[in-house]
């Protein structure tokens, strides 16, 4: 039997009103210009950026990307791309630190057909995971449960990160 209750998901509409119709803003870009807690910044180097995902797939989901909007890693220059990696890095110390979890999908995509909602600014996304992350929710009724609020999120890793510098 499965159950076709409601899920109330409010977060959803600003979601659907900033994307229906209109030219697809570049997040990264955005950030950059802004208040980083704004956009949940969690971390800024030379050459590349870390904020967290505003839909992520799992809580602390971060992604990393560089300064220069280019649309696929072979694009960066040697230092950018050292800079993205080590900036990989500390965002996964910082979850680490403060989540203590079990692994980590870390991925690219290229090309919407390879998935990547913002195809044109290449970035890198830092996914922790738990042993039994997957739940009765999404296996019956593809749902996923967020137990963190984002600011909170944003606050602890932006913490995290911190620790991990002074290290």
């Amino acid at each position: 039997m499965v159950y076709r209750g409601i899920l109330w998901a409010p977060w959803r509409m600003s979601y659907i009103r900033s994307s229906a119709g209109k030219p697809e803003k570049c997040i990264f870009c955005e950030a950059l210009s802004s208040d980083d807690d704004k956009h949940y910044v969690v971390y800024r180097s030379r050459h590349s950026i870390a904020m967290l995902n505003l839909y992520p797939y799992n809580t602390a989901h971060v992604m990393v990307a560089p300064k220069r909007h280019v649309p696929s890693i072979e694009l960066l220059s040697n230092e950018e791309m050292l800079d993205l990696w080590r900036t990989v890095s500390i965002v996964m110390k910082a979850i680490r630190l403060e989540y203590s979890p079990h692994g980590f999908n870390i991925g690219i995509n290229i090309g919407r057909v390879a998935g990547a909602g913002i195809e044109h600014h290449v970035h890198v996304h830092v996914v922790p995971r738990w042993n039994g992350d997957t739940n009765f929710m999404p296996v019956v009724s593809g749902v996923k449960v967020m137990p963190e609020d984002l600011r909170s999120t944003w606050l602890r890793i932006r913490s995290a990160i911190q620790k991990v510098l002074s290290t």
